[in-house]
C-alpha cells in the first residue's frame, strides 16, 4: 500500500500562496518608492528635500486609493447589470479616505509648529478639512442603503483635492479645472476596472460587464491625455524634464500610463475577437496601480514652477 504523501497546498498548485505573497511583495514596493521615491528623483537636482515627503506620499496615496475605489464602485455597480455583485469596499475606502485625511492634517501641524486649531485657518488645512469631511459623509452614504448620494461629497473630496494641488497665482481656475477632470478620469479607470474584474471573478465570467466598461474606457483615455497634456505644458518647461525631480517622476508615470493603454488595447481587441480579455485586464489593473503610486509622489515633489526661470 502506498503511503499518504504530503498534504496539497490550497487552490490549484498553491495559487492563493502565491496570490498572498505577489500581495506582500506589491505592498512592499509600493511602500518602498513611496518613501524613498522623492530622494532618488531629486538626486543631483539640487532641490531642498521635503521634510517628510515619504509620509506625505504614504497618505496621499491612500487618498487618491480611497477616492479610486468608491468612485469606481458607484459607477461599477450600474455597469454591473443583473446577478451578483461583490462586497462593496466603499466604507472601508471612506474611512480609509477619512484617516489619510487626518494623517495628513496631524503631520502638518507637525511639521509646521503650529496648533491643529491654527492649521484649520491655513489653506492648506482647510482644504485638508472638507477632504476629511467629505470621506465622513461619503462613508455614512456607504452605511445606508442611499449609496449613490456619496457622489456629492466624493465631488467635493476631488474639488478640495484639485484646489489643494494648485496653489498658484496664475489662471488657478484653469488648473483646478484640469485637475478635477484629471483626477476623476483616473478614480474612474482604475476603481471601476478593479469593481468589474471582482464582479466578473464572482460570476465567472460576464463579458458584457467588461464591454459596457471597455466602452467607457475609452472616453477616460482621452480625458486623461488631454488634461495631463495640458497641465503639464502649463506646470513643466520643457528644460526641466531630466533635472528637475518633478521632470524624472512624470516621464515614469508617462511610460506607465503608455504600457496601460497598450495593455487597455490588448483587452479590448481580445473582448472583440470574443477571447478571454482578463488576463490583460489584470494586469492593466496591476499597473493601473502604480500609475497611482507614482502620481501621489509627484504631488510630493518640489513644483518646477517655481524652480525654474
Amino acid at each position: 500500500m502506498t503511503p499518504p504523501g504530503p498534504p496539497e497546498p490550497p487552490g490549484p498548485l498553491g495559487t492563493p500562496i502565491r496570490r498572498t505573497a505577489a500581495a506582500a511583495l506589491a505592498v512592499l514596493a509600493v511602500l518602498v518608492i513611496a518613501l524613498l521615491g522623492d530622494s532618488l528623483a531629486q538626486t543631483g537636482t539640487g532641490e531642498l528635500e521635503i521634510p517628510a515627503a515619504g509620509g506625505i506620499t504614504v497618505l496621499r496615496l491612500l487618498v487618491c486609493t480611497a477616492l479610486a475605489i468608491h468612485i469606481g464602485e458607484l459607477a461599477g455597480v450600474r455597469m454591473a447589470g443583473d446577478g451578483p455583485l461583490p462586497r462593496r469596499w466603499s466604507l472601508p475606502a471612506a474611512v480609509t479616505g477619512f484617516a489619510a485625511s487626518a494623517g495628513l492634517l496631524v503631520l502638518l501641524s507637525a511639521l509646521s509648529g503650529l496648533k491643529l486649531s491654527t492649521v484649520y485657518g491655513l489653506r492648506e488645512g482647510r482644504l485638508l478639512l472638507i477632504t476629511a469631511n467629505a470621506f465622513v459623509l461619503a462613508a455614512l452614504c456607504a452605511a445606508t442603503r442611499h449609496h449613490g448620494l456619496a457622489t456629492l461629497p466624493l465631488a467635493a473630496a476631488v474639488g478640495a483635492e484639485a484646489m489643494r494641488a494648485h496653489p498658484e497665482t496664475y489662471s488657478p481656475a484653469v488648473g483646478i479645472g484640469l485637475t478635477v477632470v484629471h483626477l476623476t478620469a483616473a478614480s474612474l479607470w482604475f476603481g471601476t476596472l478593479l469593481y468589474v474584474l471582482r464582479t466578473m471573478r464572482l460570476r465567472g465570467g460576464g463579458r458584457d460587464v467588461l464591454l459596457r466598461y471597455a466602452r467607457m474606457a475609452g472616453w477616460l483615455f482621452a480625458a486623461l491625455a488631454v488634461t495631463g497634456t495640458f497641465s503639464t505644458l502649463r506646470r513643466l518647461p520643457l528644460d526641466g524634464l531630466f533635472t528637475t525631480a518633478y521632470g524624472r517622476v512624470l516621464l515614469v508615470k508617462l511610460a506607465l500610463f503608455g504600457v496601460t493603454a497598450l495593455l487597455a488595447l490588448t483587452a479590448r481587441r481580445r473582448l472583440m475577437r470574443g477571447a478571454d480579455a482578463q488576463p490583460p485586464a489584470r494586469v492593466e489593473l496591476g499597473v493601473l496601480g502604480a500609475v497611482v503610486v507614482v502620481s501621489a509622489l509627484l504631488t510630493v515633489v518640489p513644483d518646477p514652477h517655481w524652480l525654474l526661470p
